[in-house]
C-alpha cells in the first residue's frame, strides 16, 4: 500500500467481506459493539446486516442462545465471541468484603433458579435504589448484577423485552504466569487491530489503551502490549503517518459494490481519527448531541460509494414506508453512473432489513 486511497479501498473491502453466515461474520469480527438506541434498528443488527446474508433486524438477539457468542464488554459494550472472551477472564476474584458477601448470596440464588429476571433478584433481596452512572437512580440489584456480571460471575442467557436475563457463569483460571498473560494480551491486541485495521500510530495507542476495560486487572501491562505490535505488525508510512494492519495481509483483490449505508459504530467509521485521515471530513454520532447542532442528523448512518464515505443518510419507519434523508459532503448527490440505482437498491435492502 502506497496511497491514501489503498488505505480508502483496503479499509472498505476487508471490513466489508462478502456476505456469510452469522456464525462466520461473528467469528471474522470477533466483536460487534452493541447501542440500545433504535433508529432505525440497534447498532448491532445495522453492524452485520451488510455481513451476513439475508439478515433481519433482531436476528442476533433471536439467535443469540445458540451462537458461541457472549454479551460482554471488550473495548466498549458488545457481543464477543466466547475464544475472545476467554482471554479477558477472570478479571477478579471474589474477596470477603460485605458487599461481596450479596454477591455470593445473589449468585446461589440465581444458581438455584438456572436463569433470573432482575425482578426476581430485586423482589427476594430488596436492595433498594442506587446512583447509577448517568447520575439517575436505578435498583441496587440491577447495579449488583451488572457488576457481577462484568466480573464474569453471570453470564447473559438472553433478553426478554431487551431486558438481561441473568446466569451463573464459571471461566477458567486464567493465565499462571506472565509469559502467557503477555500472551492473553498480545492477542487481544491482534483481534482490535483486525477489527479496525488499517490504524494510524494515534489510533493505535488510543484503540489499544481501551483495553484497560476488557482487562482491568491488567492496565498496567498495556502499554508493553502496544510496544510490542508495533514490529510484529505490517505497517507503512503514507503522507506522513505510520499506518498499522495484521501481518500477512495485502489488499484485497475485490471492490465493494453499489452503496452502503452503516452503523454509526460500524469498524469502518468508528474511530473517528483515521475517518477524517482517511476520508478528510468530521463525521459525529449526534443522537446525544441538542437537535439545533446537529449537522449531520440525530442517526446519521455513514454511506460508503466506491471505496470512499461521501455523505450520510438518516432513515426512519412510518407504517411500513421508509423514509430517508440524505446528506453529501460535496453538496450533491455524486453524479457518477449508477449511483442513483445503487442507492436504490440499498434502501430497498434497508426495507427487506427492517420488515
Amino acid at each position: 500500500m502506497k496511497t491514501i486511497a489503498d488505505l480508502q479501498r483496503f479499509a472498505v473491502t476487508r471490513s466489508l467481506f462478502p456476505p456469510t453466515t452469522l456464525d462466520g461474520a461473528l467469528d471474522r469480527l470477533g466483536f460487534v459493539q452493541a447501542d440500545p438506541i433504535r433508529s432505525p434498528a440497534r447498532a448491532q443488527d445495522l453492524t452485520l446486516r451488510p455481513r451476513v446474508t439475508n439478515y433481519h433486524s433482531g436476528d442476533l438477539e433471536t439467535h443469540y442462545a445458540t451462537l458461541p457468542i457472549e454479551e460482554d464488554f471488550f473495548i466498549n459494550y458488545g457481543f464477543v465471541t466466547r475464544r475472545l472472551q476467554s482471554l479477558m477472564h477472570p478479571r477478579s476474584s471474589l474477596s470477603p468484603t460485605a458487599g461481596n458477601k450479596r454477591a455470593k448470596a445473589i449468585l446461589e440464588f440465581v444458581r438455584e433458579r438456572g436463569t433470573v429476571h432482575p425482578r426476581e433478584v430485586d423482589a427476594h433481596f430488596a436492595h433498594g435504589r442506587v446512583t447509577n452512572y448517568w447520575g439517575g437512580s436505578s435498583s441496587a440489584t440491577t447495579h449488583m448484577l451488572e457488576l457481577m456480571h462484568y466480573k464474569g460471575m453471570l453470564r447473559v442467557a438472553r433478553r426478554e423485552a431487551g431486558i438481561r436475563i441473568y446466569a451463573v457463569q464459571q471461566h477458567g483460571p486464567g493465565p499462571t504466569g506472565a509469559v502467557e498473560r503477555r500472551t492473553h494480551l498480545d492477542r487481544l491486541v491482534d483481534a482490535l487491530v483486525s477489527l479496525y485495521a488499517p490504524v494510524p500510530t494515534a489510533s493505535l495507542s488510543f484503540i489499544v489503551m481501551r483495553l484497560r476495560y476488557a482487562t482491568p486487572h491488567w492496565h498496567t501491562e498495556i502499554k508493553g502490549a502496544i510496544q510490542r505490535a508495533k514490529p510484529r505488525l505490517a505497517h507503512a508510512v503514507i503522507d506522513g503517518h505510520t499506518w498499522y494492519w495484521p501481518a500477512g495481509e495485502s489488499l484485497p483483490d475485490h471492490e465493494v459494490e453499489g452503496v452502503r449505508l452503516l452503523a454509526p459504530f460500524d469498524p469502518v467509521v468508528w474511530d473517528r481519527r483515521r475517518f477524517e485521515m482517511l476520508w478528510d471530513w468530521a463525521y459525529r454520532f449526534e443522537a446525544y448531541t441538542p437537535a439545533a447542532k446537529r449537522k449531520h442528523g440525530y442517526y446519521a448512518l455513514p454511506m460508503i460509494w466506491r471505496n470512499r464515505v461521501i455523505g450520510w443518510a438518516n432513515i426512519g419507519l412510518r407504517d411500513e414506508t421508509v423514509e430517508t434523508e440524505f446528506g453529501y459532503v460535496s453538496g450533491r448527490a455524486p453524479k457518477d453512473r449508477g449511483f442513483k440505482s445503487a442507492l436504490d437498491a440499498e434502501v430497498e435492502a434497508m426495507r427487506t432489513f427492517l420488515d
